[in-house]
């Protein structure tokens, strides 16, 4: 009979310890200790476990002697995701994607699932019943004669399966519904999630099959088990977006085949989800006016170039203590943005309330947007409004100096193509740039003081 011991696991950070403690040594959390029941069983037949055999002990290699070869992908349907995992899906890896609940993981993945016609796809819920399963896949209207479902949370259960199926990709919807007899814990604990991911992150590595994993999150955004689940995969996606809104944003956090900083957009609509190819149609809105405090900045978000739109609104603050509030963008830079402005461009903001929007649901971290939240914020305290052909890139530093900022053509030529007629950028980006080669009229200026002039004392 194998030996019962329990642990004691940080359900903040996955930390274990053999003993009760009131605070965490990892993570300093309070109170976050559970003691969970672990028992050891000896691999059974059906376990990805089981099929583990003597290996060589490996030896050291020089660098110079290890062949590379490229790693094999697989092209899907869908563009956005290709962008986000770097080119495709690499044989082998193992990807966790999260979101908040209803947010579309499911139907992302299912409607993956659903467009890879010729590949075996085996899609794992331990959530849903295949007549739920089948009645999304009526509403996406994709067909696909190599989609299986499996309704299992067993993970001996499941290699049984997968032993006999063979597929060529393999979904997990979720991560925390899944239970190892190995484990004596409940399912989305601590240990199974851990034991769970492990047997799955095997499993691939031996057999060279893709391996998606939907995983929850907490109530404070992160992904929800151990911290050590990130580590293990491969790849960790995040599904962002308001329900209430019909834009999603699919963001790669760790990706170790391709770039972390890319990003696909999509839109929720009844028969599925849509990519979204041009982005900054959808960020920037259509009016049929100017209005005060409204800009157009140029960003990137990894290759990719996006003009979003800033929106400010600067009122007398009425209550006494001003209010700064900023969706989307950073708190602390825009506390710098509205002292740069008061010291250097003689704007007195001191008694004034400030909110600051980037349209479309973005979170935004390039500081090329700081010329174009200047001067939203310097339209909407004087009231003048900026035309909808001038767009803004170029970062702001604490002299009040307009800074260079990296990749400027890409972000010329994006405002080109959707037919802006002039860009405002820092004259220390000149040096190398051919003007000639673009219609779009580009300014340049070294001072704040400069745009200013030029742009709100017309």
């Amino acid at each position: 009979m194998a030996k019962t011991k329990t642990s004691f696991f940080c359900q903040n950070c996955g930390h274990q310890a053999p003993k009760w403690l009131g605070r965490c040594p990892s993570c300093g959390e309070w109170n976050t200790f559970v003691e969970e029941v672990i028992q050891k069983e000896e691999p059974t037949k059906g376990s990805w476990k089981s099929s583990s055999s003597l290996k060589v002990a490996a030896k050291p290699r020089a660098i110079q002697e290890i062949n590379f070869e490229e790693q094999p992908r697989i092209k899907t349907k869908d563009q956005e995701l290709n962008r986000v995992l770097g080119g495709g899906i690499v044989l082998g890896s193992l990807i966790l994607i999260g979101g908040e609940p209803g947010i579309g993981k499911s139907t992302l993945m299912l409607q993956i699932a659903l467009t890879l016609s010729n590949y075996r796809v085996l899609y794992v819920s331990g959530e849903e019943s295949e007549q739920q399963i089948k009645m999304r896949a009526e509403r996406l209207a994709h067909k696909s004669d190599n989609c299986y479902i499996l309704t299992e949370t067993s993970t001996q259960n499941i290699f049984k399966q997968i032993e006999q199926f063979e597929p060529d990709i393999l979904i997990i919807d979720s991560i925390q519904t899944l239970q190892s007899s190995f484990i004596e814990a409940g399912a989305g604990s601590i240990s199974q999630v851990k034991e769970c991911a492990a047997e799955l992150m095997k499993y691939a590595k031996e057999s060279g099959t893709p391996v998606f994993m939907i995983g929850h999150i907490t109530k404070d955004g992160g992904l929800a088990g151990p911290k050590v689940l990130e580590h293990m995969v491969d790849t960790v996606l995040q599904f962002e977006g308001d329900r209430h809104l019909a834009y999603r944003i699919l963001r790669t956090t760790k990706n170790r085949f391709g770039s972390t900083s890319e990003l696909g957009i999509y839109e929720m609509l009844e028969s599925g989800l849509r990519e979204v190819t041009n982005p900054s149609e959808i960020l920037i809105s259509q009016r049929d006016e100017d209005f005060s405090g409204i800009t157009i900045g140029a960003m990137l978000e990894g290759n990719r170039p996006l003009l979003i739109e800033i929106q400010s609104l600067v009122s007398i603050a009425t209550y006494g203590t001003p209010q700064r509030s900023s969706t989307g963008f950073d708190a602390k830079r825009l506390n710098m943005i509205l002292a740069v402005l008061e010291k250097r461009g003689g704007f007195r903001l001191g008694n004034q309330d400030v909110f600051l929007n980037i349209a479309g649901g973005l979170k935004v971290e390039d500081p090329a947007i700081d010329l174009a939240v200047c001067t939203s914020i310097v339209s909407s305290y004087e009231d003048i409004s900026i035309p909808n052909t001038v767009c803004f890139a170029a970062e702001v530093g604490l002299g009040g100096e307009v800074r260079a900022v990296n990749r400027i053509e890409q972000r010329i030529a994006e405002a080109q193509k959707l037919g802006f007629k002039e860009i405002w950028i820092s004259k220390f980006n000149a040096k190398g740039l051919n003007v000639d080669a673009y219609d779009i009229k580009i300014r340049m200026a070294s001072k704040l003081e400069d745009v200013f002039i030029q742009i709100l004392r017309k």
